[in-house]
């Protein structure tokens, strides 16, 4: 029986941290008004603060026209939105923001009317420090201007030693100028912090691996979540030395991970065929000519099928 696994098949490994910000920051801009009258509320603030994953919270105070623009290096978090202006009803909104593209979100607030928020009409509290500073930084790091960024979290990091965001940050741009020393530290400080953090483990497998410490990379490996395209490589490179028993278990996790790698069904039903267990092939064949019956080994595997009936 053929072994169907040459290295071309193989599935490539590409680490999301390789880019710092691209495909996961977000930004929400527009403008806060007067419900009545439509003027621009120039003192109001807007407030953001993750719900889930992370702890994320930041103010930002409007321009004199009311508008204002907010950057998130994390956009795949929920996060609370809150408009709050002196003599207003202040208006929260949970949102899940969209990636890649603006998030426009116009607001207007009502004077007075209602009961008012906690805290409304006392002066909103001065913006944190470290949060301005790594705005501005995420910024810079989004323009590709990675040397003032690093100084823009360096500066949030100094005002504020435990602001996980600017660590994670900095993590990020110098695993993508390759200083991989520097990268190591800023993540590791970011674990203290947060050690559930995926992106800071997939920091450090990747500079550990850049400076040849295979230990330290295999270990921070371990904290990253199944990932099925490296589930599936493990198990081409057992089936290749002749270990399918051990494969069979890999690629098990891997469809668990990813119901429809339809790759991984059609070698787990080819271990089956070797291994002389029909019923077991045939489920995993059919269900590879099921989530993709036009594929490279659809020939192949209708032929099986045909000799397992």
């Amino acid at each position: 029986m053929r072994r169907t696994l040459a290295p071309l098949c193989l599935i490539t490994l590409l680490f999301t941290a390789a880019n710092a910000f691209a495909g996961a920051e977000a930004r929400v801009n527009g403008k806060v008004t007067d419900a009545a009258t439509k003027a621009p509320i120039a003192n109001a603030t807007v407030t953001i603060e993750a719900v889930e994953g992370k702890t994320v919270k930041q103010t930002t105070k409007v321009k004199a026209d009311g508008a204002y623009a907010i950057f998130v290096l994390d956009g795949t978090l929920r996060y609370k939105f809150t408009y709050a202006a002196p003599g207003y009803t202040s208006y929260e909104e949970t949102v899940k923001l969209k990636l890649g593209e603006p998030n426009l979100k116009h607001v207007e607030l009502t004077k007075g009317g209602g009961a008012p928020a906690a805290g409304l009409g006392k002066a909103p509290a001065a913006p944190d420090p470290s949060v301005i500073a790594y705005n501005e930084g995420a910024e810079l790091a989004n323009a590709g201007k990675h040397a003032e960024a690093i100084a823009k979290f360096e500066a949030a990091i100094a005002n504020k030693a435990t602001f996980t965001p600017a660590w994670i940050a900095m993590a990020k741009t110098q695993l993508k100028l390759k200083n991989w020393a520097k990268a190591i530290e800023a993540a590791n400080k970011a674990l203290e912090i947060d050690d559930e953090d995926t992106d800071m483990w997939s920091v450090l497998t990747q500079a550990y691996t850049a400076t040849g410490d295979k230990a330290k990379a295999a270990e921070a490996q371990k904290h990253m979540p199944a990932n099925a395209p490296q589930l599936f490589n493990e198990a081409a490179q057992l089936i290749n030395s002749g270990k399918d028993d051990q494969a069979e278990k890999l690629l098990k996790q891997a469809v668990s991970a990813d119901e429809k790698m339809a790759r991984a069904y059609y070698e787990l039903g080819m271990i089956y065929v070797r291994a002389g267990k029909s019923a077991e092939a045939k489920s995993n064949l059919s269900k590879y000519l099921e989530l993709d019956p036009n594929g490279n080994e659809a020939a192949t595997a209708k032929e099986m099928l045909k000799y397992l009936q």
